[in-house]
């Protein structure tokens, strides 16, 4: 899709399976499970969404997907499938990874920043996208860096540590243009520095809205994960940015829908609902 002269593609590292209550926080398995069919395991689908988008001659990455670090067990545990991996779907747009020049992180959790680096068959990890700079908040770096009990299975250092080592770390504080076009915005709440990613470019404007509304189904406001660790702020920030793309007519990218990516707000008998939109601009 093109947003005025920026395009966007929705890509993908495959998927993985994650618990539905904790999907869908206080919202019962009765509601969510219309939308979100679970296993035997109380497990949903996801998608490991990956933007690319293409502004200004750079080729640019908003998060980076799971990547091939993970072993035996924890792919189990959350039935892991790179199929197609990160670097499959970009070959199906004609890239490389050393075709990349910026990796934007909305924040550090496994499966948003585990293709950040990547793990050589000789055990050696290494950047996934050598040529590229890296793009996080400041203080997401920083609680990455200072884990607890409740944070230490997100956070796995092996995913960001050797950022800084190679000088690719670029630490942005607040609201922050990458390039002209394509910008970040703090939306606490999933974390205290999630950052969602914002392209405007010949009036249009789009937004890529990572883990503050993950889902189509996470639209009403109540609908806030369990893994939020602000779930007040996430609602604060959702009914702002909800009232503000609809107003201004977004386009939202959905990262773990595996059935829609991209859409339009409309209302409905006074409640927001998305209008699909296919990956060549018509709507659904």
């Amino acid at each position: 899709m093109k947003i005025g002269q920026i395009e966007v593609y929705p890509l993908t590292d495959g998927t993985l399976y994650l618990d539905g209550g904790a999907m869908f926080g206080v919202v019962p398995r009765v509601l969510w499970e219309k939308h979100h069919p679970a296993d035997d395991r109380n497990r949903i689908r996801l998608e490991l969404g990956v933007l690319l988008i293409k502004a200004n001659g750079f080729n640019i990455l908003v998060d980076t997907g799971i990547g091939n670090k993970c072993d035996a067990k924890f792919n189990e545990i959350y039935a892991v499938s790179r199929r197609p991996s990160i670097e499959e779907s970009l070959s199906n747009h004609h890239l490389t990874p050393s075709d990349i020049g910026m990796v934007i992180n909305t924040h550090f959790h496994f499966d948003h920043a585990g293709g950040n680096t990547r793990k050589d068959p000789d055990g050696r990890i290494r950047l996934s996208f050598p040529n590229a700079s890296y793009f996080v908040q400041k203080g997401e770096w920083e609680a990455a860096n200072t884990i607890n009990e409740r944070t230490q299975g997100s956070y796995l250092p092996e995913n960001f540590e050797l950022l800084p080592k190679k000088g690719r770390l670029n630490l942005l504080e607040g609201d922050s243009e990458i390039l002209k076009g394509v910008s970040v915005i703090r939306t606490p709440g999933h974390t205290a520095h999630h950052q969602a990613i914002y392209i405007e470019s010949g009036g249009q404007k789009a937004i890529f809205l990572g883990d503050l509304i993950p889902t189509v189904a996470h639209i009403p406001l109540p609908y806030i994960m369990g893994y939020d660790l602000f779930p007040l702020t996430t609602l604060e920030t959702k009914r702002a940015l909800l009232e503000q793309a609809y107003e201004e007519h977004w386009l939202l990218i959905f990262q773990h829908d595996p059935k829609v990516r991209m859409g339009y707000l409309k209302k409905e008998k006074g409640r927001l609902v998305l209008e699909k939109v296919e990956e060549n601009g018509e709507a659904a």
